[in-house]
């Protein structure tokens, strides 16, 4: 197995973008060179700012590129829970949000003619369980009445139409969800950013930002200090040590994805004959679907560890045998790719952003929606940076704190196990 992202192997070469001079002054220094980064870069600079943009890796080296491919409708909480929290005119701007994202994502592929095979195949969130079947019937009902949104319900004896598994016991399907091989957008967004005149430099860490007295901003890196008006924080899951504020504002959870050798037409449209993206009901959940060349990507948690070759080649063991029990029709299949990455959570489950005390600004917490939300949150940012707050749609919204946390989640085993038993008796 290769433990590498199928989706950064199939995307073709990326330009070795590290060791360039480093601009001393600037309009906006964006940290971070994943989805966030890009998509704030590329339209902060067609508004005309001048832009650099610092990454301690490659381009879309984190999460960026280690996803599932799913542009997904939908935020992770429930549709009650979102009016209770926040009031039905915000609960419904924030789930709107989540839609346009997708939207933002179609946008930037026809306008910067990228070819990352974006189709809008639909998202299938199947259920679980008989009770998880009927919570569908419920989301089903307060998406159309709340927030106008159209769903179709599928009963558990249609089911097989769209996946070839007795696994599940019903599901309900959102057509407007899209899939894409992020690889290929994130070498396209990273071509579009240059294009409109951002600087990129790769394998050059920002290592701290401080304030100067006259306003403006110093942003130390491994290759020197760039001094800039504005500075965006673009680094999510991935924040290191030297940002401990937006390290402790979210959790970060690994997660796991294998990719299986080409299947065929036949079995490839046996196990999803549709193409849909689909994610089931469980605490743990898992996600699958066809890549463009007729592979299984199933992903899920399989371990609450961190991320590194031997501990994804475990994670791999787990999400092999648990792709089996949905599709025993694939045990005889060979795994060709394994890799990990991180996910960032806050605690209410929402995207979070804004600017800290020091005036940087930031957005993070994506949840497993980083792919729509992240590209999204980038042209919010480039908006809210050029005057106009109003654009977000988490604008005062501050990350709930996490009690008796400094940015290592020590308790992510006891968590696990919580909700595995969670997922064994519902």
């Amino acid at each position: 197995m290769k433990t590498i992202p199928y989706w950064i192997e199939t995307a073709g070469a990326f330009p070795d973008r590290s060791g360039k001079p480093l601009t001393e002054d600037t309009d906006l220094v964006v940290v971070g060179a994943g989805l966030t980064g890009l998509s704030t870069a590329l339209h902060a600079a067609r508004k005309g700012a001048r832009v650099t943009l610092v990454e301690k890796g490659q381009i879309g080296s984190g999460a960026s590129a280690r996803n599932g491919g799913m542009a997904n409708l939908g935020f992770t909480i429930g549709v009650s829970q979102a009016i209770r929290r926040y009031g039905l005119d915000r609960a419904r701007e924030i789930y709107n949000s989540y839609g346009e994202a997708v939207d933002t994502v179609e946008r930037l592929v026809d306008d910067e003619s990228i070819d990352c095979q974006f189709r809008r195949v639909g998202r299938l969130g199947v259920a679980s369980r008989p009770a998880h079947f009927e919570n569908k019937k419920a989301q089903q009902r307060d998406l159309a009445k709340y927030f106008g949104h159209e769903t179709t319900l599928v009963s558990k004896s249609e089911l097989r139409s769209e996946i070839g598994s007795d696994a599940y016991h019903g599901g309900l399907l959102d057509p407007f969800s899209a899939a894409l091989h992020v690889g290929r957008f994130v070498r396209g967004m990273a071509e579009a950013c240059e294009r409109t005149g951002v600087e990129i430099h790769e394998r050059n860490a920002a290592i701290g930002v401080r304030r100067t007295t006259a306003g403006r901003f110093e942003v130390s890196t491994e290759r020197g200090v760039i001094r800039a008006g504005q500075v965006m924080m673009a680094t999510d899951a991935y924040t290191d040590k030297n940002f401990p504020w937006l390290r402790r504002q979210q959790v970060c959870l690994g997660s796991f994805i294998i990719v299986t050798e080409p299947l065929g037409e036949e079995l490839a449209r046996d196990i999803i004959p549709k193409a849909r993206l689909i994610v089931d009901s469980n605490q743990v959940c898992h996600y699958f679907r066809l890549t463009p060349d007729n592979r299984l990507l199933f992903g899920g948690r399989a371990r609450f560890a961190p991320s590194d070759p031997t501990s994804d080649k475990k994670s791999g063991a787990v999400l092999f045998r648990e792709m089996c029990e949905i599709f025993p029709q694939l045990a005889r299949t060979k795994v060709e790719y394994v890799w990990g990455g991180s996910v960032g959570f806050a605690m209410d489950r929402i995207v979070h952003a804004g600017q800290t005390e020091d005036g940087v600004y930031y957005s993070m917490g994506y949840a497993g929606h980083g792919v729509q939300m992240a590209t999204h949150m980038g042209q919010v940012m480039a908006e809210v940076m050029d005057g106009h707050p109003e654009a977000s749609p988490v604008r005062d919204l501050a990350p709930p704190r996490i009690p008796l946390y400094n940015g290592t989640a020590w308790f992510l085993p006891f968590a696990g196990a919580y909700y595995k038993t969670l997922d064994r008796i519902r």
